[in-house]
């Protein structure tokens, strides 16, 4: 194959912008009919089934995981495999989503008979309206797209995009219209770093570490001790009671030698270097607030506290290790 040097950068951006453009163009179909789309499927007691050949097969992969990622339950039936068994799996009150740029092909012409004996609702994501299965839908997902971005207008790129963004609009609406939560998302995404930052809390976290605490009249010996021996580069200051009264940090030691120096350390004690009333946080947090805190503060540590008891210390690095910044 004879290699033809171009301008690569101004194909990738014309690649781009004709993909932006007919995605600005869906924009402006969606009507009322998408809106009866959405409350039919959520008035549905049945799943979401998406099918379709070919690239339109891989973009109804696609949608039907960011489905069951913001809580409608969906499946996918290749369209091939639905001839041959896998029709099976429909069931009367599913709605089905059927994916094709021509709407033509011979697979849909043979599957879309098959779906309406079932009495499923179906619905037609299609670049051709007036093709076969945009006339025998229920519903039409106008994913028009007027040619695709390589120059031959063979490759499905714009039409495979535009099908996309339907799908992922088509999810946010049902998204929005459940009430669905982060919490929500939490239960879906336990997993890796995403799901830590929707479920990991302050409670977590903090037990792993030793409570390093000194009573207000402890010497600044016994506050360096205790600051070294726990590794967290604080120490929490407690009153009689064992309520929290201050925190005595790194800083504070750094700035107690400028002002005292070393020969005038014997008559200090932790209620004289400690910085009082510290940010706290609760046990039952979110670890995202409390590295929130942390970055808005410019701080590398929380004490955290429940009804003014010390709990324990949050730092910056269990944050770090748990993937959260």
């Amino acid at each position: 194959m004879k290699l033809v040097k171009k301008n690569i950068q101004s194909t990738a951006r014309n690649v781009l912008l004709a993909e932006a453009e007919a995605i600005q163009r869906a924009v402006e179909r969606i009507d009322e009919q998408f809106e009866f789309i959405v409350e039919t499927i959520l008035q549905s007691s049945g799943r979401v089934v998406v099918t379709g050949i070919g690239k339109s097969a891989i973009i109804g992969q696609k949608i039907v995981a960011t489905l069951n990622s913001t809580g409608t339950p969906a499946l996918f039936m290749h369209a091939a495999d639905a001839i041959h068994g896998d029709l099976g799996m429909i069931q009367s009150d599913d709605v089905v989503i059927c994916i094709s740029k021509s709407g033509n092909t011979p697979e849909i012409k043979v599957l879309v008979p098959l779906l309406k004996r079932t009495g499923v609702r179906l619905i037609a994501l299609v670049s051709q309206t007036d093709s076969y299965l945009g006339l025998h839908a229920d519903f039409v997902l106008n994913a028009y797209a007027e040619r695709e971005a390589d120059p031959l207008n063979l490759a499905p790129t714009t039409s495979t995009t535009v099908a996309l963004a339907i799908g992922d609009a088509l999810a946010v609406s049902l998204l929005e219209a459940r009430g669905f939560t982060s919490q929500d998302f939490a239960r879906y995404h336990p997993g890796g770093s995403l799901g830590k930052k929707l479920y990991l809390k302050v409670s977590d976290i903090y037990p792993q570490h030793e409570v390093p605490a000194v009573p207000l009249d402890a010497g600044i010996h016994q506050v360096i001790l205790e600051m070294t021996s726990k590794r967290l580069g604080a120490t929490a200051v407690v009153d009689e009671a064992g309520k929290l009264a201050g925190i005595v940090t790194d800083g504070d030691l750094r700035r107690m030698l400028n002002r005292f120096g070393t020969l005038h350390l014997e008559g200090l004690h932790a209620r004289d270097i400690m910085t009082p009333s510290p940010l706290c946080i609760d046990p039952d947090e979110y670890a995202t607030h409390a590295l929130k805190l942390m970055q808005d503060r410019s701080i590398t540590q929380l004490i955290v506290t429940a009804d003014g008891q010390v709990k324990g210390f949050i730092h910056l690095h269990d944050l770090l290790k748990e993937g959260l910044v």
